[in-house]
């Protein structure tokens, strides 16, 4: 191990017990969104940071830009570090959540440690990288290792309404202009690729009529029965084709929400769902929406008299390596695989990030945080969300040595 290691080694194992409390504080202050209400999480984020000698830029997004996003709030935080000239990492963790649900054994705000893992939302997606990239960072000042260049935490709110007014919004805006960057994952692989995400919203319009003469209305719901049944049958169709790269899989298509009617004795006059299309690397999301499209509307005219709207709620575009991004990823994985203590590979996921606002930007970018073996294991998104303590502190030396790397003099 080189002095400079050994440095930011001793520093961070100091830091542990502090680092934890950081943690914990932001666990316990919540950021659900919905319904949105973040900026109160940020002054909460920007006090404790400020508490640790970073000065942090806060910018307001404007309401027009919030509401549109269907959030109540936002305030991104920005923490730049320069230690010469050289080139600017962005490090990127996002501190809105979803609501905590049913289910839970634990306080989803307390912050609570059992058996060495901390409990509560957000924890593991992605609060914890807040303390994974600021105590990085402050390993790097700490061990006096000669650098040039510039590191910025990128602490945003939206990632669960989709990243347009966090990254997107600071790329947008030349608030930050990286190089390169690092966005919130997990411990045990390097993320390099991920699917992009099309959410449309289907509202199938009838006539309604009293349920002892059906025929003298139209009957929305058996025209989006008729749709649904088009969109299941896709499933075994998408099985088919799975992509090249390692941890992606097939594309997927899921109805998760669908409401309307009016009461049981009546023909529905109105039915609307929205769908979720999970679209690999290899595909067009242009074409994968345009195809989308025309067979609902073509199931949708089964029914005589029956109107159906198509709208966009959302699309992602998936996640593909840029030039720069293998060179990145391969001084994370020799990193975490020497802390780990065993191969740490790169990877892609099947689910959707902010990362691809910083792809879209000509940001090479990939995905390394603290964080369990897997999402399943973290329960992301689920009840009794938890971190392994050991690997949040494992995960912050590795973005330490490899920020010494990246930025060495």
């Amino acid at each position: 191990m080189t002095d400079a290691a050994s440095r930011i080694t001793a520093f961070l194992e100091a830091e542990r017990e502090r680092q934890t409390s950081f943690l914990a504080e932001l666990v316990r202050t919540p950021s659900d969104n919905p319904s949105g209400d973040c900026t109160p999480h940020a002054e909460k984020a920007a006090a404790l940071l400020e508490g640790l000698g970073f000065t942090v830029e806060r910018h307001v997004v404007p309401a027009d830009r919030v509401v549109a996003a269907g959030m109540a709030s936002a305030t991104n935080l920005v923490v730049r570090r320069t230690f010469g000239d050289g080139p600017v990492v962005a490090l990127n963790s996002h501190g809105d959540v979803v609501p905590p649900g049913e289910g839970w054994t634990q306080d989803p705000y307390g912050a609570t440690v059992v058996d060495g893992w901390m409990y509560g939302r957000g924890v593991a997606v992605s609060k914890s990288d807040f303390a994974t990239y600021a105590w990085a960072l402050l390993a790097l000042e700490q061990a006096g290792v000669p650098l040039k260049g510039t590191v910025e935490l990128h602490l945003t709110y939206d990632e669960e309404s989709g990243g347009a007014i966090g990254p997107g919004w600071l790329l947008e805006r030349g608030i930050s202009t990286p190089d390169l960057a690092i966005g919130a994952g997990f411990s045990y692989a390097v993320v390099t690729a991920h699917n992009g995400c099309l959410h449309l919203e289907v509202e199938v319009e009838g006539r309604s009529a009293h349920a002892a003469m059906p025929s003298t209305g139209v009957d929305a719901l058996e025209a989006a029965t008729a749709i649904l049944a088009r969109l299941y049958a896709l499933r075994p169709e998408l099985a088919k084709t799975v992509s090249s790269m390692p941890g992606i899989g097939s594309p997927q298509i899921t109805v998760g929400l669908i409401k309307g009617g009016i009461n049981t004795n009546v023909v529905p006059d109105r039915i609307a769902f929205r769908l979720d299309r999970r679209m690999i690397p290899e595909e067009n999301p242009a074409e994968v929406e345009r195809d989308l499209r025309a067979l609902i509307e073509s199931a949708g005219r089964s029914v005589e008299g029956a109107g159906v709207t198509v709208r966009r709620i959302l699309l992602a575009e998936p996640l593909k390596p840029l030039p720069g991004a293998a060179a990145l990823a391969e001084t994370l994985c020799r990193h975490a695989g020497a802390v780990m203590g065993e191969p740490v590979g790169a990877v892609g996921v099947p689910l959707y990030t902010d990362a691809r606002h910083y792809a879209a930007a000509g940001v090479p970018i990939v995905l390394y945080g603290a964080g369990p073996r897997t999402i399943q294991e973290a329960n992301a998104h689920r009840a009794d969300e938890r971190l392994p303590l050991d690997d949040l502190h494992k995960a912050t030396r590795v973005i330490a040595l490899t920020l010494a790397d990246l930025l060495r003099a």
